[in-house]
């Protein structure tokens, strides 16, 4: 108790130029005063932020902080003023705790298990060809993006969910715009409102005629259409975007570390330590919120029930407490144990899927194309904004020798 505490003043809204991989270098600078800072939020809430790994592992398994989203009433760049906020529709899991949370989230478990993901590599695998055909053929050059990073995991997620392939183009616009944080709140709204309409018809659709999907398997247990139609956005949004930056982003990285490629493309065992280590050093879900629900002790200072605490991912991953050289992207790193896919009773549904799709479009990708490179200057690649949800790039300009 009684420590002196360093105090963050606003959140960062851009990353420093020329580190487009790193932590906003205030995150980086708080985690170096310690672990656990005050943060003071626009409305005028007295909050914390977690930039140290221990920590927020720990916030991260522990049911005294919610996830509740009608409790998240701060923002960290915007004063809702007295604005109340409704709890999170039926079947949006990601914004609940127990007993809810568990209702949704257990008949999912099942659908994603390492042994059932196993069993998707054949068709994970026909999948990335068929786009690297295509960007071959097309070359040679590519926004890697929409021939790359953004289909292969749009496919994929479509076919799990049985989503209509020619259907992905809309939803995952509209995705876009509600996870980009680069549109107006009324376009961000309708875009939402947009997907939950279309799911809520597919959902009617499975009904009348299902077919052999997750969506379907879940039509013989107690949940309502409401809820199913929830559950759908979550995964549907969750296996598309945060995979697509981090194929994407990924690749931008191992352009920017040629000794780095170099290694992968030799060695394609070392394919599953390389995605370990780029959901490390990239860690696109830069950061969570929880509420306390009754006065915690942490890292020596008490967070009072109602407290909002902001918990960095990005810095947690990169903390050289718990990693050797923690702002190297090394491929061979025997430290692992990252927070990507967080921790706890929320920790990533579909986290063996989405290293699945990594696995095997990584080394596919730098072997097909040996000699890729960007085809601008790496400071011209438009970055997504710190607002995003989810960090990565808007496009990726490539070329190789044809």
């Amino acid at each position: 108790m009684g420590k002196s505490l360093y105090t963050l003043a606003t959140m960062p809204t851009a990353r420093q130029a020329g580190c487009p991989f790193d932590p906003p270098k205030e995150l980086i600078e708080a985690r170096e005063h310690g672990p656990i800072s005050r943060f003071p939020f626009p409305d005028g809430h007295q909050g914390w932020l977690v930039t140290g790994y221990d920590l927020t592992r720990s916030i991260l398994a522990d049911p005294r902080f919610s996830s509740r989203r009608e409790l998240m009433r701060h923002h960290p760049t915007i004063d809702y003023g007295d604005i109340e906020v409704p709890p999170a529709p039926p079947g949006e899991f990601l914004l609940m705790d127990e007993p809810q949370h568990s209702r949704y989230r257990k008949p999912l478990v099942g659908k994603f298990t390492v042994r059932r993901m196993r069993l998707l590599t054949e068709r994970v695998e026909q999948i990335t060809a068929e786009h690297l055909d295509a960007m071959e053929k097309a070359g040679p050059s590519a926004d890697l993006v929409t021939a790359f990073a953004k289909p292969i995991p749009a496919v994929i997620i479509c076919e799990l969910l049985g989503v209509p392939y020619e259907d992905r183009g809309s939803f995952q616009d509209n995705i876009d715009k509600f996870l980009g944080g680069e549109v107006g709140d009324e376009e961000l709204m309708a875009a939402y409102l947009a997907t939950q309409q279309y799911l809520a018809e597919l959902v009617a659709a499975k009904r009348a005629n299902p077919t052999d999907d997750v969506l379907s398997d879940l039509l013989d247990s107690d949940l309502t259409d409401e809820e199913l139609k929830g559950m759908a956005l979550i995964l549907l949004s969750a296996g598309f975007d945060t995979t697509a930056n981090m194929l994407a982003l990924g690749t931008f990285a191992l352009l920017q570390n040629p000794e780095q490629f170099a290694a992968l493309r030799a060695d394609p065992g070392l394919a599953d330590q390389a995605v370990e280590e780029l959901l490390r050093y990239l860690s696109v879900a830069k950061q969570f919120y929880r509420v306390a629900l009754e006065d915690v002790e942490l890292g020596g200072h008490i967070i009072t029930a109602g407290t909002t605490v902001i918990m960095s991912l990005s810095t947690a991953n990169r903390d050289p407490e718990r990693f050797t050289d923690p702002h190297t992207l090394d491929l061979h790193r025997q430290d692992g144990g990252h927070l990507a896919f967080s921790h706890g009773i929320h920790q990533c549904l579909g986290q063996q899927l989405a290293r699945l799709e990594m696995r095997v479009a990584f080394p596919a990708l730098l072997n097909r194309f040996p000699t890729l490179r960007l085809a601008v200057p790496a400071e011209e690649v438009a970055l997504r904004p710190e607002t995003a949800d989810i960090y990565g790039v808007k496009s990726l300009p490539v070329t190789w020798d044809a």
